[in-house]
């Protein structure tokens, strides 16, 4: 202060530098100074997001931890480096900007909040929610009363009973589905039942929380209390009448498939901005009007997932760690200091879980929920998270929590959400699936004439619909007996987006892999469903969608174990490159090749790798239209055997006709005899003799479909001339390991394994032709010698014989 009383104070920052080499220090401007905060807190967050990915950790823990770790509590106890990097004239920028995108990021949790689902919650799930909010609010209450006779002196009591009870008796929605997801429990009614709750959980908790920040107001009258209540009530009432009539017209000029117009995006986003200024004017806080504009927003159609994928990269990816940052400058975990400090930590820690996990055990015991699992939905209630944070920042902005109050709640949000996930592994065990040995039809080659085959197609997009559809219909044969059923499985990332939990909602029920029980005809049912519903209704072919959201890691590990719930005899899987306008094929993910190959290791059943160069063209064709041919390569071996095998299927189509070539070594070709990729564990007679009785069997077809044919050859040229004969069919139908020298010759570079030598030369750029390509891998227990017997091939005038 100076001499004549006025206040000293500090220049604003200037926003950008002259450079350094006019003696500018950077660090001294907002802006520079705001880019190397971002870096550096994405960082931070990003490593050790890394570091907690063996542990199954959401990344929230690792953000909340980030933010500590560059607070008081660690880092910034270095006072140059807080003041270098952190100094007080940025955090009102700072603050200002991670406040920004968290408006918009609880725009997008509102988006994935369906208030048409919880008027579908079951009983069970709102009997547990209340549950799990009524004991922990009043545990919480209960605790406040502790805390301000302690820690918090001089507080007012009211704010503080109801900040208590509502930050330990929130249940952090977006985190709980990510661990579910994590954990393959969405499937499971433990986990509809969870998300269900939370969601209500959710709801009464935004509820509570603007009662908190109401009567933590800074008038002295309840009136004014009373006022900011009414207000916020005559708002939201207001946006119910005014906003979902805005919406549903922006979203019937949004058709699906076309992109949606910017002057609607930007209008939304708008109203999110002017919602939330409305919702602060009040006294509530900016997060409650963007918070119910995303709720009003319809789910259904294309018009969110285009807001969403317009937010959500800049927002929880850039804006959100900075909140966690904002939260973590004000945590100073060295505040605990003293026996009472450490033991009012405990007492929070144990009252949290204590109640959470109680009152939901409580509850869904009464609901004839078995006792483990009533248990692990007590643990996965008892998820904090960001909702948890934003509690405890306004209720430190609002003065309802000092300092040490503030840190003792941080780490409880911290400690509760980090044992979660393994708490819930070590409690919950998932029901056992199907014995093995139930499962026999495992390869097209052994399938039982009369018994049902099963296919699992496995796709990506809706660029594979039309050849996948065609090739489903290829493979239905006469129909005659058994019939075909196909699982069509859409494959889908779970990344860290928002967007990965709203993509749960849209496969209805939050399954993973959910399947859908019929081909319900809903506003939000996507092109792809439909596609397979009007197959469905034109032909003899059982179609079942399903939807299967993991991380690409272990995203086999869901489709092998649909395959061997389903009973499958064969997974269909696209081939990680695709065809380009000019007639080559290019990698799309490499990481999708890592999928493929390992369900080739670990699958239940035989497995084919479909490469598409549009069979049948870009579109669906009609039963009465398809006209294909498909050239099955044979060189020997149990692939081959399957491939020749599914040929067979599908020349009982009478739009098709199946060439088949057998290649049989020129006796002056000597070469020595090439082992691939799998153990030959028969001698080459045993081997030879199984591939003369399986095509004796074959040959005793009686089609004008199918035609036969074989070719001598001497040399590996000759092979590739061979079949470039036919590289205007529109299929190919070959092994993935075929035996023998003749493909073992084939001097192929082996750019994708997975396919094998001679799969590889038919994707090769040299080799041109416009068919698509099925690579087959036959199912083998390793356990036996060997278990496939060959298939015993029955003519027409045996098969009258018999009927």
């Amino acid at each position: 202060m100076s001499s004549n009383g006025s206040i000293n104070c500090t220049p604003p920052m200037a926003i950008t530098s002259n450079g350094v080499f006019q003696g500018s220090d950077p660090l001294h401007f907002a802006l520079p100074l705001l880019i190397l905060q971002i870096c550096v807190v994405i960082a931070l967050t990003r490593l050790l997001a890394f570091a907690l990915r063996p542990l199954r950790q959401p990344r929230v823990v690792a953000e909340i931890i980030g933010g500590v770790l560059l607070g008081p509590s660690a880092l910034g106890r270095n006072s140059k480096f807080l003041n270098t990097l952190f100094p007080t004239t940025s955090l009102t920028i700072l603050n200002t900007i991670a406040n920004f995108g968290l408006i918009f990021f609880l725009f997008l949790v509102g988006v994935e909040l369906d208030p048409k689902s919880l008027k579908q919650t079951s009983k069970k799930a709102l009997g547990i929610a209340i549950g799990g909010i009524g004991l922990p609010f009043a545990l919480g209450i209960g605790t406040s009363f502790v805390l301000k006779s302690t820690i918090s002196k001089g507080v007012d009591e009211a704010p503080l009973l109801v900040f208590m009870g509502v930050a330990l008796s929130i249940t952090a929605f977006p985190v709980l589905a990510r661990i579910l997801a994590e954990l393959k429990l969405l499937t499971t009614d433990l986990g509809r039942t969870a998300m269900s709750a939370a969601a209500v959980n959710d709801v009464v908790a935004w509820i509570l929380l603007a009662l908190a920040i109401a009567l933590s107001g800074t008038g002295e009258s309840p009136i004014i209390a009373l006022w900011v209540l009414l207000c916020g009530s005559g708002f939201l009432a207001l946006c119910i009448f005014i906003f979902p009539p805005i919406f549903r017209w922006i979203a019937s000029q949004c058709p699906k498939g076309e992109p949606v117009n910017e002057l609607f995006v930007c209008v939304t986003l708008t109203m999110v901005l002017a919602a939330g200024f409305v919702t602060d004017t009040i006294g509530i806080h900016a997060l409650f009007g963007a918070f119910v504009v995303g709720v009003l927003v319809p789910k259904e159609g294309s018009f969110a997932d285009a807001l969403v994928e317009k937010v959500e990269d800049l927002v929880s990816g850039l804006f959100l760690p900075l909140y966690f940052v904002s939260s973590g400058l004000h945590t100073n975990v060295a505040s605990i200091h003293g026996a009472d400090s450490w033991g009012l930590l405990v007492l929070v820690i144990f009252t949290a879980c204590f109640g959470k996990i109680l009152g939901t055990f409580v509850v869904s015991i009464a609901c004839r929920v078995p006792v483990r699992q009533a248990i692990t939905l007590g643990f996965l209630m008892n998820t904090k998270g960001l909702v948890e944070l934003i509690v405890l920042n306004i209720g430190k902005e609002r003065g309802v929590l000092n300092d040490q109050t503030f840190a003792i709640m941080v780490l409880m949000a911290l400690f509760t959400t980090f044992i979660t996930t393994p708490l819930v592994i070590w409690v919950y065990k998932p029901p056992e699936s199907k014995k093995a040995e139930e499962y026999k039809e495992r390869t097209i080659q052994q399938k039982n004439t009369n018994a049902q085959l099963r296919i699992m197609a496995c796709y990506h997009g809706m660029s594979n619909i039309p050849t996948l559809i065609n090739l489903i219909e290829a493979s239905r044969g006469t129909g005659k007996i058994g019939g075909l059923s196909v699982y069509a499985m859409h494959l889908m990332e779970l990344s860290e987006r928002p967007s990965a939990i709203l993509m749960v909602h849209k496969v209805r029920r939050n399954g993973l892999p959910f399947w859908n029980k019929g081909l319900a005809r809903t506003s939000d049912s996507s092109q792809i469903v439909v596609a397979f519903d009007a197959f469905q209704q034109l032909s003899q072919v059982s179609i079942r969608p399903a939807t299967v959201i993991s991380h690409i890691s272990n995203m086999h590990e869901d489709i092998c174990s649909s395959a061997a719930r389903k009973q499958t005899s064969l997974i269909i899987l696209p081939f990680h490159k695709q065809l380009r306008f000019d007639g080559y094929l290019e990698s799309t993910r490499e990481d999708l090749r890592y999928v493929n190959k390992h369900v080739l290791k670990y699958a239940p059943c035989s497995v084919g790798i479909l490469v598409d160069r549009g069979l049948g063209g870009m579109s669906q064709v009609s039963s009465s239209n398809v006209n294909f041919v498909v050239t099955t390569l044979f060189f020997g071996g149990h692939d081959d055997r399957e491939a020749l095998s599914y040929g067979a299927l599908m020349a009982e189509h009478t739009g098709i006709r199946v060439n088949v070539i057998r290649f049989i070594r020129d006796p002056s070709f000597i070469l020595e005899e090439v082992k691939l990729d799998i153990d030959n564990e028969v001698d080459e007679l045993m081997k030879s003799k199984l591939d003369e009785e399986f095509l004796a069997g074959f040959q005793k077809l009686e089609s004008d479909s199918i035609h036969y044919e074989e070719t001598i050859v001497g040399s590996s040229l000759a092979i590739v001339d061979a079949i470039r004969r036919y590289n205007h069919c529109n299929l190919f139908l070959v092994g993935r390991t075929s035996e023998g020298a003749l493909a073992g010759a084939l001097n192929i570079r082996k750019d994708c394994s997975e396919l094998g030598n001679v799969g590889n030369l038919l994707v090769s750029p040299e080799f041109k032709t416009t068919a698509s390509v099925l690579v087959m891998q036959q199912y083998r227990n390793k356990e036996i010698d060997d278990p496939c017997i060959p298939l015993k091939f029955k003519s027409i005038d045996e098969e009258e014989e018999e009927a």
